[in-house]
């Protein structure tokens, strides 16, 4: 939804020396920076809205290092969440971290990014060990030393997380050192239908309150479902369905199973259906993974606009629930779906691009989801970020001194508000 403002020069690095000679070159003449990985963020955090310089990091796509026996790989920021696990295929270890779309990693480092698999695994933020930046003046910084690789550290500020979901506002990432983790030994997905909202998430809570060491709960309403159902050619339930995903011993996922399908029917799930062939596994988180586009094809001709939120788990159940009343309330076409085992959903709007009293209806249901998040003690955006879309959220959130403390922090890194301008504060 938010327009493309292009740059005036777009220029390609090769290796991080010629990043730092850009980035001290527009910075001593005064030209905006904007750092670019594979651009498909969603709060427009790569739009240009001062023009300037787009440097597209996309050439630097090289596996630097990698540390099969610390559990740790270095990589350049054009190497894709994807490619990375490619390359990984044969050793037992994965990059767990997937936010749908084949996200550059290094972006998904500076946007903060989270996926499926964080109710396990967690988000980048805990999956981050080192970062190599270009500052804007183009000193190179290493944020936990040079080469080090460590589990934890006690040593001074965490000036790794101040990278972490900095949105290019105040460096560019020329590498990440980032966890990596053992292959399961073997996989199985779930997936049941349940009669309400609240009855599939009041299931994601007691799965969770019992301990059950669930790796993927996913959360899909019955829009959702149907529209997978047409675009994927599933033959699932038009109902409100979670997709639940178990990692361990042959022995331990029949356990956890069997406890899930158990918590799920004492919440009047029906349908409740298991697979472990690896093709049919791929097949359903491939649906929804595209449940974008299978969103978008309900009403042809129109354009989508996605925003998430994320709320303590106890309040899950309420905000997706007024959520749902909400959308038909404002009489818009709308999604829900997420990532509801840590707190975290989104909502996947349509709107007719050339009707604008729909297009304010849809921003006027995204500020109120936002704040209605925030009343009950959550954040306006679990990963999509804060880009242009969210400021006003931003302020709401963290506060004057919350913000004032940012401020500060921006202002000492990058002084003249060159990196990424227009974003974030």
């Amino acid at each position: 939804m938010h327009r493309c403002q292009p740059p005036d020069a777009v220029v390609w690095p090769q290796n991080v020396e010629q990043v730092s000679q850009l980035a001290a070159l527009c910075y001593g003449q005064g030209v905006p920076i904007i750092p670019f990985g594979t651009g498909t963020g969603l709060e427009g955090g790569v739009c240009a809205v001062q023009g300037g310089v787009c440097i597209n990091l996309t050439h630097m796509d090289k596996i630097l290092e990698l540390n099969l026996e610390d559990f740790s790989v270095v990589v350049e920021p054009g190497v894709t969440h994807k490619a990375l696990n490619t390359h990984l295929r044969d050793s037992g270890l994965w990059f767990p971290v997937d936010p749908g779309a084949d996200a550059s990693l290094c972006g998904m480092v500076a946007t903060g990014a989270s996926g499926t698999n964080a109710v396990r695994y967690g988000t980048m933020r805990e999956n981050v060990l080192n970062l190599e930046v270009v500052l804007p003046g183009g000193e190179l910084l290493h944020t936990a030393g040079l080469g080090r690789h460590f589990r934890k550290s006690a040593a001074g500020y965490n000036l790794t997380g101040l990278f972490v979901g900095s949105e290019g506002t105040l460096g560019l990432i020329t590498a990440a050192t980032l966890r990596l983790h053992p292959a399961p030994e073997a996989t199985v997905v779930a997936t049941c239908a349940f009669p309400s909202v609240q009855a599939a998430v009041d299931s994601t809570v007691h799965i969770l309150q019992a301990a059950v060491p669930v790796a993927r709960i996913e959360f899909l309403d019955d829009v959702t479902m149907d529209a997978c159902n047409k675009h994927s050619q599933l033959n699932c339930s038009v109902a409100p369905t979670l997709f639940l995903e178990f990692h361990g011993s042959e022995q331990v996922l029949a356990e956890q199973l069997q406890r899930a399908e158990e918590i799920t029917q004492d919440n009047g799930a029906f349908h409740f259906s298991s697979a472990k062939e690896a093709e049919e596994r791929s097949r359903l988180w491939a649906a929804r993974h595209s449940a974008w586009y299978a969103v978008l094809a309900l009403r042809p001709g129109y354009k989508g606009y996605s925003t998430d939120v994320c709320v303590p788990i106890s309040r899950l159940p309420e905000i997706l629930v007024q959520t749902k009343e909400d959308l038909k309330a404002q009489g818009l076409t709308g999604a829900i779906l997420g990532h509801v085992g840590d707190g975290n959903f989104h909502c996947l709007l349509l709107v007719d691009p050339e009707d604008p009293e729909e297009l304010h209806r849809v921003m006027a249901f995204s500020e109120l989801l936002g704040r209605r998040a925030l009343a009950l003690h959550g954040t306006c955006t679990g990963e999509h970020g804060i880009g242009l879309g969210k400021r006003q959220l931003l302020q709401e959130e963290v506060g004057a001194v919350g913000m004032e403390t940012m401020r500060r922090l921006k202002a000492m890194l990058d002084p003249r508000g060159l990196m990424n301008p227009g974003k974030v504060l």
